[in-house]
């Protein structure tokens, strides 16, 4: 008999609707596996948008009260999608409540944070998730699998970055986003820096600069209020394996939409990734010396057959991949990555970076 797992969503907006598509999507996509998971309850900050929700979705629990949705005994699976400056009681109190914790990056808004949630989790024995999704586009799987097999050779250099153009125009009002403990630091580099973490393992070094466009912006009622955090940063990292290489996030890349490209060059062969072509790897090796090819990834992934590998793969398949990694250790009891524990990381390397930025000086990670 299959396996169905309960989950409450806390946070139901763009990136909690995407979530749940993702899980209720799962069947689909892997129609073979002993489980899945339904959307049994959702927690928003207004109660309108609640039962909107449960019109229109049919959700069986609706609650303005996160504690509510983690204190519900018929829900296995607690998915944080609320604005990162809520993670930590979110976090903490479904610790407490022993729930399966799949949560949003970044896990937490500052380094105080994320050290108190590493003490608490010494002695949780859920399985936990960062959504760190770009782990799985079929591209940065292959990545991945190259770069283990030595197809690159020692990893010398590398440059990675991740450009959005949404604060570029001044009169834009502001979000949550623009708030203290938010940033493209920890919005857009968060992922990035996970990124080159899986790659090439921990880093040694960091130099960071950064860029606040303009100093004052509009609020929703048309206020102007001072912007303490940045629109962009670039950083210079050496990490523990000898590999040099720049790290940057933008929310003023005028043009782009939602672009992560990297390159990796090593002593044997490089390799070349943009998400706006995201079913395709460039790759380079020395030994054959004939220019940089292009691979077909596509949605290959192996344990879906939908709609097929032949088929190119979207946006949100690397979303419902990530979900398919964290249910599946659920229900064979085995940790996944990466973890709250690759999250606490992460946010060490941007405390590290922030702190690199006022002392104008590498800082060792």
């Amino acid at each position: 008999m299959e396996k169905i797992y309960n989950v409450g969503i806390i946070g139901f907006g763009f990136i909690g609707k995407v979530h749940a598509y993702g899980y209720e999507n799962l069947k689909y996509y892997y129609p073979d596996s002993p489980f899945r998971a339904k959307v049994f309850g959702i927690c928003t900050s207004r109660e309108e948008t609640a039962k909107n929700s449960k019109k229109l979705y049919g959700i069986e629990f609706i609650t303005t009260d996160y504690r509510k949705i983690i204190e519900n005994p018929k829900i296995d699976i607690i998915d944080i999608s609320s604005p990162n400056n809520y993670h930590y009681e979110q976090l903490l109190y479904a610790i407490k409540k022993n729930k399966h914790i799949y949560c949003e990056k970044p896990v937490v808004s500052n380094i105080e944070e994320a050290e108190k949630l590493e003490k608490k989790l010494k002695n949780f024995n859920r399985i936990h998730q960062v959504t760190f999704h770009n782990r799985f586009i079929p591209a940065t799987i292959k990545t991945k699998e190259l770069i283990e097999s030595g197809f690159i050779g020692k990893p010398t250099i590398f440059r990675i970055a991740y450009y959005h153009s949404g604060s570029v125009e001044k009169e834009k009002p502001i979000t949550w986003r623009f708030e203290k403990g938010a940033g493209v630091l920890l919005d857009l580099g968060s992922h990035i820096i996970d990124l080159i973490y899986w790659f090439l393992g921990e880093f040694d070094e960091v130099i960071g600069n950064e860029t606040i466009l303009y100093p004052e912006r509009p609020t929703k009622n048309g206020k102007f209020v001072k912007i303490e955090v940045e629109d962009h940063i670039i950083i210079n990292v050496k990490m523990k394996n000898g590999c040099v290489g720049i790290i940057e996030a933008s929310k003023i890349a005028t043009g782009t939409i939602d672009e992560l490209k990297y390159e990796i060059y090593g002593t044997k062969g490089a390799i070349r990734f943009n998400s706006e072509n995201l079913n395709y790897l460039e790759v380079f090796s020395l030994s054959e010396g004939e220019g940089f090819k292009k691979i077909f990834t596509g949605g290959n992934y192996k344990e879906s057959c939908f709609p097929g590998i032949k088929f190119t793969a979207g946006w949100t398949r690397a979303h419902i991949h990530s979900i398919y990694n964290f249910i599946k250790g659920i229900y064979e009891n085995k940790q996944v990555s990466p973890s709250l524990y690759d999250g606490i990381y992460n946010m060490k390397v941007i405390d590290k970076i922030k702190k690199s930025v006022k002392e104008k000086t590498f800082v060792t990670v």
